[in-house]
């Protein structure tokens, strides 16, 4: 793992879908972005802040979340997430996330992710049975 600067960012983004709704999964709910999907778009974020660091077959893994969703949004909205690297504490790195629609923060908080060999973590994973 190459040397993680302070404030090192990372960015995704998404058009909601019909199926990035709480009326997907259950007709009595409002159509509107899920909390899990801004959650997934937020991990991206930090994902791509870190991987531009990341050596042979290195990657990082969602370890934590600590997330407001502040805001609702519908189907045809982009959502931007951003991610900025607050903490680092060895292989474990913390950032402060955000995400937009355009014109307001939808949702804020931090995510934690730790680098890991991905050759040995699906070892791991096979080894568990859950694959």
């Amino acid at each position: 793992m190459k040397s993680v600067p302070s404030g090192a960012r990372g960015e995704a983004e998404h058009k909601v879908a019909f199926e990035d709704t709480l009326t997907y999964h259950d007709p009595h709910l409002p159509p509107v972005f899920s909390t899990p999907h801004m959650i997934g778009l937020m991990e991206v974020a930090a994902f791509r802040a870190l991987q531009p660091y990341c050596e042979g077959d290195e990657i990082s893994v969602g370890t934590a979340i600590n997330i407001e969703h502040r805001a609702a949004t519908g189907v045809g909205a982009l959502v931007k997430a951003e991610a900025t690297l607050e903490a680092a504490n060895g292989r474990f790195y913390v950032f402060r996330v955000s995400a937009r629609d355009g014109h307001q923060e939808i949702g804020c908080g931090s995510v934690s992710r730790a680098v890991v060999s991905l050759g040995k973590f699906m070892q791991r994973v096979k080894a568990a049975g859950n694959q």
